[in-house]
């Protein structure tokens, strides 16, 4: 059988590219506030409740609030009272995803950057609770210190310890670490060049992997 989309590398270099275009889609088109990167909204947050900037802080709250109600659903849904009734959660979080960039795309430079950003960050949330894994190795799609880290102690291990098994996913952790990055710079070209509208371009990407999941299960 082959490899499902949901546990291959492909799926995972998807969404790490997606994680971090939309943090940089966030924070040029809607105020400096980050959707998927809680420890940013943090400091920043941290920052405006210092300088007594009210509206400014709260900005940043609501996608850590978001963020957390995500992370507890992802929790509900592994306990399996929910996939009773819904199968497959991590497709429909993915097709949820899109729809929301989607309508996010239509929506006016003026709006409170937390209606696109809570949605944003509660989907990711989401979709990070159910599937982090890429074979037997963890990642996170929507940040990347923690990738770079497994990345150095992979190479550490392959080419100072000479751990063929630790070469190798010394590779996967680079590919993932740089479709982070490739993701942040196309996400904010695009947002330069066109604005709210650049949410679209994640939907497209995440529809394609909808298709695949469907091709997959073809096979």
């Amino acid at each position: 059988m082959a490899t499902q989309t949901s546990t291959s590398l492909r799926f995972a270099l998807v969404l790490t590219l997606v994680g971090g275009y939309l943090d940089a889609y966030t924070f040029i088109t809607r105020d400096g506030v980050f959707a998927n990167t809680q420890t940013a909204n943090v400091i920043l947050g941290g920052i405006d409740l210092a300088e007594a900037q009210w509206r400014a802080t709260l900005a940043h709250l609501y996608p850590i609030l978001a963020f957390l109600a995500g992370i507890g659903v992802a929790m509900l849904v592994k306990t399996g009272r929910i996939e009773r009734r819904v199968t497959r959660p991590l497709r429909w979080a993915t097709g949820l995803q899109a729809v929301i960039l989607v309508i996010v795309g239509f929506l006016p430079a003026g709006v409170h950057a937390a209606a696109v950003t809570v949605p944003i960050a509660f989907v990711a949330a989401l979709q990070m609770g159910l599937y982090r894994t890429i074979g037997d190795l963890t990642y996170m799609s929507i940040a990347t210190t923690g990738n770079l880290m497994r990345l150095t102690e992979a190479w550490f291990r392959g080419f100072v310890d000479h751990d063929p098994v630790a070469r190798r996913h010394t590779a996967v952790y680079a590919a993932i670490c740089a479709a982070f990055a490739g993701g942040a710079i196309f996400g904010a070209l695009v947002a330069q060049w066109i604005g709210g509208r650049a949410a679209w371009v994640p939907a497209l990407i995440l529809a394609v992997t909808l298709v695949l999941f469907y091709l997959d299960d073809q096979d």
